[in-house]
């Protein structure tokens, strides 16, 4: 039996997430059914199980993926200058969430944790990967302007930090509920809310 190479076992694994992505992003969370991954995939239910035990691991696995693309939009801004404003931080991680096929489920998955703690335990797990990614920018940032937030670039980035997200839900629930919600005016705004 030919030995399977661990390109070919990410090749496969991403495959695999991507479909789960389509599915999510198609039924929501909740009425996506490992059946559904698998038809959507193409593969056997031995396959997919073989790289995930459940929904529950496919849906951390998506979410790492959209984490991934944001940080790389957001090191990819950075790299052509000085480190990115708050706000700039924040446009960049809404810009790039609200062109993912899965970003309209994510106000439902918000939901979910809200009531089932095990999908408490999955977007507690992903919020920390958001804080680990938008944190070190906002130290970043007040590091290279002294005397333009009070205190310790550090502390003034743990405190500023749970204000700073507020705008990802925000932004989220009035592009899904506001029938007259603006997101390019949202994302503009954005820079002059926050410290520049």
């Amino acid at each position: 039996m030919p030995k399977v190479t661990e390109a070919h076992r990410a090749a496969r694994r991403d495959e695999i997430v991507g479909a789960a992505l389509r599915c999510f992003a198609a039924k929501g969370y909740q009425r996506t059914s490992m059946a559904d991954v698998i038809e959507e995939s193409g593969l056997s239910a031995g396959a997919i199980y073989g790289y995930f035990a459940g929904k529950q691991e496919l849906f951390a696995a998506v979410a790492a993926r959209v984490l991934e693309a944001r940080r790389g939009e957001l090191d990819a801004r950075r790299a052509h200058g000085a480190p990115l404003v708050p706000g700039q931080v924040m446009a960049t991680l809404i810009d790039g969430m609200r062109h993912e096929p899965f970003g309209h489920v994510i106000v439902q998955l918000w939901a979910e944790a809200a009531v089932d703690p095990e999908m408490r335990g999955l977007v507690q797990s992903v919020l920390t990967r958001v804080r680990d990614t938008v944190r070190p920018r906002l130290v970043e940032w007040a590091s290279a302007e002294p005397g333009r937030v009070q205190g310790d670039p550090e502390e003034w980035a743990t405190r500023v930090l749970p204000v700073v997200l507020g705008a990802v839900p925000g932004f989220m629930i009035q592009r899904e509920i506001a029938a007259d919600f603006d997101e390019e005016a949202f994302l503009r705004a954005l820079p002059e809310v926050f410290p520049h």
